[in-house]
């Protein structure tokens, strides 16, 4: 399997809150996008891990992606160490990505900024030759994507690019409101989070607005990055 994006998240729904428009803008121009979550959620106030995974399933046929895999670490808990590198690194290597989406450097959950560091790390051994993995039985062969950029969560961080997504937005409602267990719902008779109100929604059409006027456009998806991106063509940029 190769894709052009593959996205990691700590947990289901990362993807769909943060980078879910510049995902199906991609898959609209006819690159193949995948999503990595590294645990299943399991300690959400909310709903469960087995009902996380079914709206993952759901998410993914609304965004179109051609490839979604859970790594099942530890939610809260996992840590950056030899196994959990090496599960990442497996990934890598099975879809051999140019790009790479993150987790936030930083964020008000915990498990973001850990996770942005342990797929970030990932990237780079994934290209060392002796580190050797295998999938399904199969060696696999280095690979180390050419660009890694971190999405912007929950925390308002400074954008080094931003993608437009008006097109799109529409679907990323979409694929946020199949996680119907975590969000908002009148008839729920779950705990309230500070996710589940009904204003939450606001929130998030308000960062989209926010990040599109950037760019003058109406909605957009920010990004950071760890290195700076090399242009061939400045006239190229909007």
């Amino acid at each position: 399997m190769k894709l052009d994006i593959l996205a990691f998240a700590a947990h289901p729904d990362d993807v769909e809150l943060s980078c879910a428009g510049t995902l199906v803008k991609h898959i609209q121009m006819g690159q193949k996008v995948g999503i990595v979550d590294l645990t299943r959620g399991e300690l959400g106030t909310r709903g469960s891990a087995e009902i996380r995974d079914l709206e993952a399933a759901v998410s993914s046929k609304v965004l179109g992606v051609h490839y979604r895999h859970n790594l099942r670490m530890r939610d809260g808990f996992f840590e950056k160490n030899e196994a959990s590198l090496l599960a990442i690194i497996q990934q890598i290597r099975l879809c051999q990505p140019k790009v790479v989406l993150a987790n936030a450097i930083a964020d008000r959950h915990i498990d973001h900024g850990r996770a942005a560091d342990l797929v970030a790390d990932a990237c780079f051994l994934s290209g060392l030759q002796k580190i050797n993995t295998s999938w399904e039985g199969q060696s696999q062969v280095s690979w180390r994507p050419t660009s890694l950029f971190h999405y912007i969560q929950d925390r308002y961080l400074k954008p080094d690019f931003v993608v437009d997504i008006t097109a799109t937005y529409e679907i990323k409602i979409a694929s946020i409101k199949a996680f119907s267990s975590q969000f908002y719902s009148a008839d729920s008779q779950e705990p309230v989070t500070p996710i589940s109100t009904a204003d939450f929604l606001n929130f998030l059409e308000a960062r989209s607005r926010e990040m599109g006027r950037h760019i003058q456009a109406t909605y957009g998806e920010g990004f950071t990055v760890s290195r700076a991106i090399g242009i061939n063509d400045l006239t190229s940029l909007s």
